[in-house]
């Protein structure tokens, strides 16, 4: 068992090791991935499942390798980088359910809406780098309605449905480095 109790009060994010990915279905037959590239996070507590999570992520680095499906969620009809240069996430609590799963509950804000989501997570255990730094890892997983943030755009197709699906699958893989 893999026991989440720390020593230390503050985890900051390791940006070199971590990614936040999203996915949406396009033309209602496949998916389309994206990522956001910048993003911070930290860890505040001497335990995990009692600790403050808070993150931000700059709405300007959302990545899907297409520069003009980059520059439109740039625009108003999504992410409005421009009024809106960052998302947060901060938690209300983290429950486990068994020796490595846990449901991380917080509420997430984009465009100045804020709404609880639950992410299922997976604690990936607690280890020192060659560099004696300790690190903590944790994968998650979550859904969401876009509309609900207020990502309202959507075209129909002629053959019926919408080009840009609701639900948007969002995942990481996180670690964490322990701060002195």
């Amino acid at each position: 068992m893999k026991d989440l109790k720390i020593n230390s009060a503050k985890w900051v994010l390791d940006p070199t090791h971590s990614e936040l990915t999203f996915k949406v279905k396009h033309l209602m037959i496949s998916n389309v991935k994206g990522e956001f590239k910048n993003f911070t996070a930290v860890i505040e507590n001497e335990d995990f499942t009692s600790g403050l999570v808070k993150a931000s992520i700059e709405t300007s680095s959302v990545n899907t390798n297409n520069n003009e499906r980059d520059n439109h969620l740039k625009s108003a009809d999504f992410f409005d980088i421009e009024k809106y240069p960052e998302m947060t996430f901060e938690s209300t609590s983290f429950l486990k359910e068994d020796d490595d799963k846990y449901q991380l509950k917080g509420l997430l804000t984009i465009k100045g809406i804020s709404k609880e989501v639950v992410l299922d997570v997976e604690f990936g255990g607690i280890n020192k780098d060659p560099w004696e730094n300790q690190k903590a890892g944790f994968s998650f997983d979550g859904k969401i309605n876009r509309k609900d943030w207020g990502l309202n755009w959507n075209t129909t197709l002629e053959t019926g449905g919408v080009l840009v699906g609701d639900e948007v699958k969002i995942s990481g893989e996180v670690q964490f480095v322990k701060q002195d």
